[in-house]
């Protein structure tokens, strides 16, 4: 089974290239049984350039704040301020891997990597999940042994610098939230800067406690819920990219309901060896074998298929091979049968 693999370029993509390849008839050659093949594919709509500029936007907020994160926390001896910073350092290692994946994503495809370099976003993804999941274990951890031993903290600054870093992570959310659908590489970084938000309120919270009652626990208590507050959302990042690196089926795709819709296409007889992956995030793949009434016309059944797939399931890249026999059962192939 053979298939042209999708543009890797990064240009603009073509809107009148949506094509199906015409199946040879191997049956009009003499033989008993037939293969053909028939392929078709939708342009990867490319939000690239969009999301390059939003990632230099928010990577640019990223760092100021966390640089002034660092030096209030470490003069306030807020630990809820350093474990913010944290995750603000982790925002920008995240924000330049995904720079980087698109960076590699607009590298055109070649022989050897006939799919070009779209995994690189999904690479970047599960880097970012593994890297939140690491610092937020470890911020979790000194807030426990702070909890015993809660040292004295400076309430005023830590208010002034919450307020400024809520500010900061709700312009950074409404950069990113546009494109946050487009991508699994940009739905990571737009749950950092959004994880980053809940954390500057939680440093806000905690301040005002301690500017009012001279809890100093309570600093150490915030630190210790901002880092497990991430993992549940970050694990279910992780999840999917390993899946897509996994070629698993796509979780919005139920198989059982591609193959019953495929069956119920006139002349089809039979579906086997279906297959449905995700290349990156919004480029779903499928490849099938499909079984046709040897009396009907393959290119007229494909388009019927290929039309099916990409309307009812969203997947604008499939290769199907068919394979003509006789058909043993009633088969209603109005229109498409062959002319003699």
């Amino acid at each position: 089974m053979s298939e042209s693999p999708p543009s890797g370029s990064g240009d603009k993509p073509d809107p009148h290239h949506n094509h199906v390849l015409e199946a040879h008839d191997a049956r009009a050659k003499g033989h008993l049984k037939g293969h053909s093949h028939g392929h078709a594919h939708a342009p990867h709509h490319d939000y690239r350039h969009q999301n390059r500029s939003s990632l230099w936007a928010v990577l640019v907020l990223t760092l100021i704040f966390m640089a002034v994160e660092v030096a209030t926390g470490f003069y306030t001896g807020s630990l809820a301020l350093l474990a913010d910073a944290g995750h603000m350092f982790s925002d920008a290692a995240g924000l330049g891997l995904a720079l980087l994946a698109i960076w590699f994503a607009r590298r055109p495809a070649s022989l050897t990597k006939s799919y070009g370099y779209y995994r690189t976003e999904i690479l970047a993804s599960m880097a970012n999940a593994v890297m939140l999941i690491v610092i937020s274990l470890f911020v979790s951890y000194n807030a426990c042994l702070r909890l015993i031993h809660p040292p004295h903290v400076l309430s005023e600054p830590m208010i002034w610098v919450a307020i400024l870093g809520l500010m900061t992570n709700f312009i950074a959310v409404k950069i990113l939230h546009s494109s946050a659908n487009h991508s699994l590489n940009m739905r990571g970084a737009y749950l950092e800067v959004l994880n980053d938000a809940i954390g500057s309120a939680g440093v806000l919270v905690a301040a005002v406690i301690i500017a009012f009652t001279k809890w100093y626990w309570v600093d150490a208590l915030v630190s210790g819920l901002i880092g497990l507050m991430i993992i549940p959302r970050t694990w279910l990042l992780l999840r999917e990219s390993i899946n897509i690196l996994m070629e698993g089926t796509p979780a919005r795709i139920d198989l059982n309901l591609v193959q019953d819709a495929l069956k119920q296409v006139p002349c089809v007889i039979d579906v086997h060896d279906l297959h449905v992956w995700t290349i990156t995030s919004g480029l779903d793949t499928l490849s099938a074998h499909v079984q046709l009434d040897n009396t009907v016309s393959s290119t007229v059944v494909l388009e019927k298929i290929h039309q099916l797939i990409a309307d009812d399931f969203g997947i604008h890249h499939s290769t199907v091979q068919t394979e003509l026999i006789d058909c043993n059962k009633e088969c209603q192939c109005q229109g498409e049968r062959r002319k003699n």
